[in-house]
């Protein structure tokens, strides 16, 4: 990635072929995604260096995964040697030298960066349905829990909030599946077991405040490059729903909170996805939609979305056509399956009548790529043979005090790397519950009869004369027995006269 003739350019690689130039990414067009494919092994991760670290000199803030741990290598400069200047100077690279570039390091578990963090509400039901892999009716249920919450009034922060009022639907089942539909117990004891799992997981710190902020992942450093924010995903990765699951979500965020801008002279924003595949495997329809919808759309509001994956048929058809700029690196056609991507990567690119792709794809060596990228007025070029520019920073891991060095510096530690717990669902409903035992525990209220003026003394012998004890009567209740039975006698015996026709 350096500076074209013409311009500043994200990518620069050198043909083969003598007579050729540099092939460029045009900036302009670099909101109109991409894709970086091939085999393991075959240099797809220094590609993605090369990437971010162009698009940072230009000034265009960059996020990405990593998925191996070598991509903090961003951060350090590289050490030079006489291969990797033989590459620059053969590729026509003048000002090549080593040098680090702005980075943030951020991890959902806060180990390894600043601790990334959203509310269980900003993620939603559909993500995190996939995050805790729920079946179609045990989703169902998990809507209606939103929707309570909604009508309750009650906010979903983090987890023990969804845990709480998962409690409340358990509690009032009958009367929720009346209003909303069907609750079984089954489907909450799942969901619950779920969430143990995504506990037990680490998958809780991802829930929570302060949450993260989209501004904080479009930020340049002070010389007017775009800060790289790297995230820590070599254990992520180990949950691939919720990897996907987070970086959809990320890339959903920014879709909606975004204003619309056109087209601009460069990305607002260029976004990482590396092991693409993840994100597609057993996705639901419904999700697919919304990926499709956020590709298609995003780029009108500066966000460059890049796909990384082994096989260019991992992503379907209807994202794969919108993504303009295509570098496919090696690929070993050892079984049907590697044989079927050779030819879907051959038939993705525009022909070159000088290339046969189908055999170059194997043929490529490790830092080589056929490489198409969009030209003038959105016009993909015809697929190139190429060397990959080498980055500038170091391709490999960085120590531990490397990476501590890194986070002192940055510009948004101290806005994140302190949980903050405020009031919500499980705080409210715990609070509602100690109200309704205390009442419930609270002795009757007294009754006319049990209030007396004093305790003891001359009042409470008067009142006792008056309503009496517990032994005998008081002058009240007795006047009142004495007044009903002569009222009685009275009626009984007019009664009885008339009835024999006694005469007085």
């Amino acid at each position: 990635m350096e500076r074209a003739r013409d311009g500043p350019d994200p990518a620069r690689q050198g043909r083969h072929h003598p007579e050729a130039g540099p092939v460029h990414l045009l900036p302009k067009l670099g909101n109109r995604h991409g894709l970086v494919a091939g085999a393991t092994g075959t240099g797809k991760t220094v590609t993605l260096m090369t990437l971010a670290e162009g698009f940072s000199r230009i000034g265009v803030p960059v996020f990405m995964a990593d998925v191996k741990g070598d991509v903090a290598g961003l951060a350090v400069a590289g050490i030079s040697n006489d291969k990797l200047l033989a590459r620059a100077a053969e590729i026509g690279v003048a000002d090549w030298a080593p040098a680090a570039n702005p980075v943030v390091f951020w991890d959902l578990y806060g180990k390894l960066g600043h601790p990334v963090r959203t509310t269980v509400s900003e993620v939603g039901p559909l993500l995190l349905a996939r995050i805790l892999e729920l079946n179609d009716t045990q989703s169902g249920v998990l809507d209606i829990v939103f929707k309570l919450a909604d009508d309750r009034g009650l906010l979903l922060l983090d987890l023990a909030d969804l845990r709480a009022l998962l409690g409340v639907v358990t509690d009032e089942r009958k009367d929720i599946s009346t209003q909303y539909g069907l609750v079984s117990p089954q489907s909450v004891a799942a969901i619950q077991r779920s969430l143990l799992r995504l506990e037990q997981d680490g998958g809780d710190h991802f829930f929570g405040e302060p949450a993260l902020e989209l501004n904080d992942l479009m930020r340049t450093s002070t010389d007017g490059r775009g800060v790289i924010g790297i995230l820590a995903a070599d254990q992520l990765i180990l949950r691939p729903r919720l990897y996907s699951s987070f970086l959809l979500w990320l890339l959903s965020e920014l879709f909606e909170t975004l204003p619309e801008v056109g087209d601009l002279d460069k990305p607002k924003l260029v976004f990482i996805f590396d092991e693409a595949h993840l994100l597609f495997d057993d996705a639901p329809a419904a999700l697919q939609q919304r990926i499709e919808q956020v590709v298609r759309l995003i780029r009108s509001k500066g966000v460059g979305v890049y796909f990384c994956s082994q096989f260019p048929d991992d992503v379907p058809d209807n994202v794969l056509g919108q993504l303009g700029n295509r570098v496919q690196h090696a690929l070993r056609a050892f079984t049907p399956r590697d044989q079927k991507a050779v030819r879907t990567a051959a038939e993705t690119f525009v022909p070159n009548p000088a290339l046969d792709v189908a055999s170059a794809i194997s043929q490529l060596g490790t830092g080589e790529a056929l490489v198409s990228t969009l030209q003038d007025k959105g016009v993909p070029m015809p697929v190139e043979r190429t060397l990959i520019a080498p980055p500038r920073c170091r391709m490999g891991a960085i120590t531990p005090e490397e990476r501590a060095q890194v986070r002192a510096n940055s510009p948004v530690g101290g806005k994140y790397d302190t949980a903050i717990n405020r009031e919500s669902a499980a705080e409210l409903l715990a609070k509602r519950a100690e109200e309704a035992t205390a009442q419930a525990k609270a002795p009757p209220a007294k009754t006319a009869r049990d209030a007396t003026p004093a305790e003891g003394g001359a009042g409470q012998k008067i009142n006792d004369f008056l309503f009496g004890t517990g032994r005998r009567q008081g002058v009240v209740e007795a006047a009142g027995k004495q007044a009903a039975r002569t009222i009685t006698n009275r009626l009984v015996r007019g009664l009885l006269g008339s009835l024999l026709g006694g005469k007085r």
